[in-house]
């Protein structure tokens, strides 16, 4: 029956247009998913029964819930909705193999494209923790995730090696290097690719997402001359680690104990065919002391802020540790909301991709919610609990589901 209070809708609406899955309805209304959808050209010539609308929060949900069946999945997003006689025609929850076929039509491209239009850093100028004297910190670091052991994506992705065995590691897997705000853990750019991919190959995807306003943290993997410049033409301010083997020649030493430095091309690249000359960069140099390792660990930073007033030595190295809140994003999807140790369920290489953008909205949609609560409380984005702030998104599935968005 329905509640005290409902209005019966005419008989002409459709399921996908009242379906109402809480959060995620609240942060991808339904204007922004069809807009992704369209932009994708993913919109439909006939009615169906999983529309790409409700196929689109369907894979939202499907990452909201990752431990759950397919069927399952599509109860809890529509089990709010007992008064099913207010359609045009009868409506009952999708075999496994209709919602497979659902998935396979909309394709990995309107989730990507809703990706591109909706998710952005979160920090308003007031959110504490997030900012470097006027600079948004932001962060770069990839990760690899396993896949369904199918011969399709095998052939996609390829797999790591293995010292055991036949010399193959056990799931193909997915290279992701994004683009993540420190203070709120926003990841707001990725790319995706084979495991063979390098990482400094899919960073360079990412990097037109950086702005004037930030001041973005590397580790040591992905210095290199090239990847440095295109990172420092987009106006963002680097601060990234080198390795012990970097060469960094002392040009001059500064009154905080850093010293300015060149970056060079490497020798037979496309930049030095082109007779691309050095780049300044200035270096601090540091050892973390820790009694409990058999040697302290010595870091060198470079960076393109080198005017020691602007940016003292001490408090970049002290910064540089701001980096490791990528390593805290990345454990909240694959620990927390994927579930530890769980491998994609997709079967195909375009469910694989659909479901990564996936689970990488549900996430934002989850920080943005706990940066809401963060500013209204005024407190540290740190201190919201991201498994509380999940296990709130999820309740809020079922319990508003009968209600339009």
């Amino acid at each position: 029956m329905p509640r005290a209070g409902q209005v019966k809708p005419p008989t002409d609406e459709r399921l996908s247009d009242r379906v109402a899955i809480g959060l995620l309805t609240r942060v991808f209304p339904p204007d922004v998913i069809d807009a992704a959808v369209t932009a994708a050209d993913r919109g439909e010539v006939r009615s169906r029964l999983m529309p790409a609308r409700l196929t689109v929060y369907y894979v939202l949900a499907m990452c909201l819930f990752s431990g759950q069946g397919y069927e399952e999945v599509m109860r809890l997003l529509v089990g709010g909705l007992e008064w099913l006689g207010r359609w045009r025609r009868a409506w009952s929850v999708p075999s496994t193999a209709a919602i497979a076929k659902a998935r396979a039509r909309l394709g990995p491209e309107p989730l990507r494209e809703l990706f591109e239009r909706a998710v952005r850093p979160l920090a308003a100028e007031s959110t504490r923790g997030c900012w470097y004297r006027g600079l948004r910190l932001v962060s770069m670091d990839g990760t690899t995730l396993d896949l369904a052991d199918t011969v399709e994506n095998d052939a996609r992705f390829g797999r790591p090696g293995s010292g055991r065995g036949e010399g193959r590691g056990a799931f193909p897997q997915v290279r992701l290097v994004g683009l993540g705000e420190c203070g709120t853990h926003a990841v707001f750019a990725a790319a995706l690719g084979p495991y063979a991919s390098a990482e400094k190959t899919l960073a360079a995807e990412v990097l037109p997402k950086l702005e004037r306003s930030m001041l973005l943290l590397a580790d040591r993997g992905f210095v290199s001359y090239e990847l440095w410049q295109a990172a420092a033409a987009t106006g963002a301010q680097l601060l990234w680690r080198a390795s012990a083997t970097f060469s960094l020649p002392v040009l001059e030493v500064l009154p905080d104990g850093s010293y300015l430095s060149r970056l060079l091309p490497g020798r037979g690249t496309r930049l030095h065919r082109a007779g691309a000359g050095p780049v300044t960069v200035r270096v601090v140099e540091y050892v973390i002391i820790d009694g409990r390792a058999p040697e302290d660990e010595r870091y060198r930073l470079i960076t393109t802020l080198l005017d020691p007033g602007q940016a003292p030595a001490a408090e970049l190295a002290g910064l540089y540790a701001q980096r490791w809140e990528f390593e805290n994003m990345l454990d909240e999807i694959k620990t927390h909301q994927r579930g530890a140790r769980v491998v994609l369920r997709s079967q195909h290489p375009g469910g694989v991709e659909q479901e990564v953008w996936g689970f990488l909205l549900v996430h934002w949609a989850i920080r943005e919610l706990m940066h809401t609560a963060a500013l209204d409380a005024e407190i540290d984005p740190d201190r919201v609990s991201f498994t509380r702030a999940l296990r709130l998104a999820r309740r809020t599935v079922t319990e508003q589901a009968a209600f339009p968005p």
